[in-house]
């Protein structure tokens, strides 16, 4: 029974957060400045063009239809399953969204699961060895990605990477000329490896040095003191003692960082011309393409949800402690 209520309220916690990104993207969409009929059909083809072709193209564009109008018009469609039609795209959001979304997903993963490993391991790196040289040097790396933005440091290693040293391509998810259906995972891969490492490294601050904080804590409980006390080094104290208590927080933080991820992917996949949800929302956003951005929305919405409710499973997976003070809870409320 406790299952099934959970089930229902997350459902109804997830149809909620559908409603208000969908909302709040048509509030968006529709205080912007950029007029889709210009930003699609061209200057020079606005001049030439009729005022009957420009009042037919600025309804199929719903330029002059009022924000409420169009919403509930989108909403009793989206409810069937119809998101409406990509007007940049011509074609179905939902199948635009699914292409794009499955050419980013190799990437969205890679960059995610990165910066996870490599924040947990520098964080207790850095904890375990505090005030050494390693230690400092782990913060200052940390610091500075803090402050460097996404797009500058993917622009340094194309330059770096691909221009100077040639290790790289310098752009796109496949061979120039090749079409994809051709191409092998080995060529995928080695165009990914620029796209990855920038998306992660940007990620990996947050999770370094709150993993930091969380091994220092750990290494100065009174059991460290204990298990010191009979002879445990360091890396095994933390290897059977401490890393339990640090994969909780850190799981939390690595689930939350979806949304950081998918949101730096938007200014990684311009600079890499790497075609993926994060080049469509460009596009979408440029073109006053109201439906396609929703449908983005909601797609990455659901994917910061569902990570979210995982690392809530999670939880009681590492810890079965949780799942017993739940229950503990419960019954004392019952």
């Amino acid at each position: 029974m406790g299952i099934v209520r959970s089930a229902v309220v997350q459902l109804l916690r997830f149809m909620a957060l559908m409603a208000a990104v969908s909302f709040i993207t048509f509030v968006l969409v529709s205080a912007s400045p950029i007029d889709p009929v210009q930003a699609n059909a061209g200057q020079a083809a606005m001049i030439s063009m009729t005022a009957e072709k420009r009042a037919a193209l600025a309804e199929r564009w719903e330029v002059d239809t009022p924000l409420l109008d169009r919403y509930g018009s989108w909403l009793s469609d989206a409810v069937h399953g119809d998101l409406g039609d990509s007007l940049r795209y011509n074609a179905p959001v939902v199948e635009v969204v699914a292409n794009r979304l499955a050419g980013s997903a190799l990437l969205l993963a890679s960059a995610w699961v990165i910066s996870g490993v490599l924040g947990l391991a520098l964080g207790i790196a850095a904890g375990a060895l505090r005030g050494s040289a390693i230690d400092r040097a782990v913060r200052l790396y940390c610091y500075m990605l803090s402050a460097t933005p996404a797009f500058w440091l993917g622009i340094v290693m194309l330059m770096v990477f691909a221009v100077m040293l040639g290790w790289f391509p310098v752009g796109f998810s496949v061979p120039i000329g090749s079409s994809a259906s051709a191409v092998s995972l080995g060529d995928r891969l080695y165009h990914l490896v620029l796209p990855a490492l920038t998306l992660s490294l940007t990620g990996v601050a947050n999770i370094a040095l709150h993993t930091r904080e969380k091994t220092i804590d750990v290494l100065s409980a009174d059991y460290v003191r204990f298990a010191r006390a009979r002879g445990e080094s360091t890396w095994s104290i933390v290897r059977r003692h401490g890393l339990r208590n640090l994969l909780l927080p850190a799981l939390t933080l690595q689930f939350a960082s979806i949304s950081e991820i998918v949101g730096g992917s938007v200014l990684v996949e311009q600079v890499f011309s790497y075609p993926g949800l994060g080049q469509a929302t460009v596009t979408a956003g440029l073109g006053g393409d109201a439906p396609l951005l929703v449908g983005i929305a909601l797609a990455t919405a659901a994917l910061v949800f569902a990570g979210n409710l995982f690392a809530n499973i999670l939880y009681g997976v590492i810890d079965p402690r949780m799942r017993k003070g739940v229950g503990r809870v419960r019954s004392i409320g019952a």
